[in-house]
């Protein structure tokens, strides 16, 4: 191709900045520079939406590149095809002439190809005496060359997001299918919770799965999803502890019924205690260490909570999973203000900044303290946070934190959906830890 020319369309067609432009693009191409023609084409299939061009514009230019001699595109060997019209729609599987010429003018307008008419506007070469080519009229496939590095890049960049988009699809077709199948486990099996609101979560999530999606479109289904399943399989994780605790306590009941016959306790039966007689053992001052020993016999092993009475074992937690840091923070932004030098790192720095909004909203530190040891710390930092982002719609922190901490000894709240609700939200403007 000549440098440093400018050429202007034959006939009625205009001229453009935008060709001007390509035809100084056409001009950068750095010395020795070569591409592989199809290759080359490769990606601009690839990166077809990018640069703009339809599918029977790349019919075209397929048809164009037959045309150039060589496999390999370089200044040396010339960068102009001037295949007539007729031979042209042949390749170009029978295209008729004008639809030819549109899809000829989608690709200049891409920055594609150039346009380098003759005066007379037919396509031709003009040859010296030893039949190497002098002077080309036709199309140059100079901005191919020139751009060969900014296509590459388009088209990986393409193929990546075409990855991404699979394996996103993937994920969340195992996510439904997950949560489909494990609520259907928890009904059959009568687990007890909010089935019915988790179901019509579910669907409202599915509801919301655009037909011609992108992975940026499925990315935020994907992750409330992976929490919904999340907090189902809490939830079921929950009742088989709850299963093997029970299991359990019936094991050691039977235990100590059956086990050494022989003790204190069976021979001596004249020293069980009623109701009110360890008390007046305790302060009789005359008690002597076979009395203090018979007590202790008939003291009841306290490892174990009641659960007909409901009360928890302190410290023991119901067995709630905490979730990830990021999640929280992305569903509670306000509390990252309240977080030592006004941002949140770790978990250590949620619970510092936890009892700095549990005393601004007025919490009792002993509701605190239960909430702790029924939720487990993490838990009740989350809530804090939950309650401090949705201060105005709650009249009584405290009383509101101690009807969930009763709530979830009995195994009646979760926390996800509070979760969900915000992240939904505060998702697209949350800020991020530090």
């Amino acid at each position: 191709m000549e440098s440093g020319y400018v050429t202007t369309p034959f006939g009625r067609r205009p001229m453009s900045l935008g060709m001007l432009a390509s035809q100084q693009l056409a001009e950068t191409i750095e010395p020795g520079m070569k591409r592989s023609k199809w290759k080359l084409f490769r990606a601009i299939c690839e990166a077809r939406p990018a640069l703009g061009v339809t599918d029977r514009a790349l019919t075209v230019l397929d048809a164009l590149l037959t045309f150039y001699p060589d496999d390999e595109i370089s200044e040396e060997k010339g960068l102009i095809v001037f295949p007539s019209n007729a031979q042209l729609s042949l390749r170009a599987r029978g295209m008729t002439p004008a639809t030819l010429r549109r899809h000829l003018a989608v690709l200049v307008e891409a920055g594609l190809i150039l346009r380098k008419d003759s005066p007379n506007g037919k396509r031709y070469a003009r040859r010296d005496r030893a039949g190497a080519i002098g002077e080309a009229f036709g199309f140059s496939v100079a901005p191919l060359l020139a751009r060969a590095v900014e296509i590459e890049s388009l088209a990986a960049q393409a193929v990546a997001d075409r990855e991404l988009l699979r394996v996103t699809r993937e994920r969340l077709t195992v996510c439904r299918r997950d949560i489909s199948k494990l609520i259907a486990a928890a009904l059959e099996e009568g687990v007890s919770g909010n089935w019915e609101g988790i179901s019509a979560m579910f669907r409202a999530l599915l509801a919301r799965i655009p037909r011609v999606a992108t992975a940026e479109d499925l990315a935020p289904l994907l992750d409330e999803m992976g929490l919904l399943r999340a907090e189902i399989v809490n939830m079921l994780e929950r009742r088989i502890k709850a299963k093997k605790i029970d299991a359990n306590e019936s094991q050691i009941e039977h235990h100590k019924q059956n086990s050494n016959p022989n003790s204190l306790y069976e021979l001596e039966p004249s020293f069980e205690t009623k109701q009110g007689e360890k008390a007046a053992a305790d302060n009789d001052p005359n008690a002597g260490p076979s009395d203090e020993r018979r007590l202790k016999q008939q003291k009841p092993s306290g490892g174990m909570s009641n659960r007909a009475g409901g009360a928890a074992d302190p410290g023991a937690g119901p067995g709630l999973k905490s979730f990830p840091l990021g999640l929280v923070l992305q569903a509670c932004p306000s509390i990252l203000d309240y977080g030592p030098g006004g941002s949140i790192g770790n978990w250590r720095d949620l619970m510092s900044a936890a009892v700095v909004v549990r005393s601004m909203l007025g919490v009792s530190p002993s509701a605190y303290e239960e909430a702790c040891s029924g939720m487990g710390p993490e838990n009740a930092a989350t809530v804090i946070a939950c309650i401090l982002e949705r201060g105005g719609h709650i009249n009584s922190p405290g009383g509101y934190l101690r009807d969930l901490t009763r709530r979830t000894e009995r195994g009646e709240f979760a926390i996800g959906p509070m979760l969900m609700a915000l992240v939904r939200t505060n998702g697209p403007t949350a800020r991020h830890a530090s």
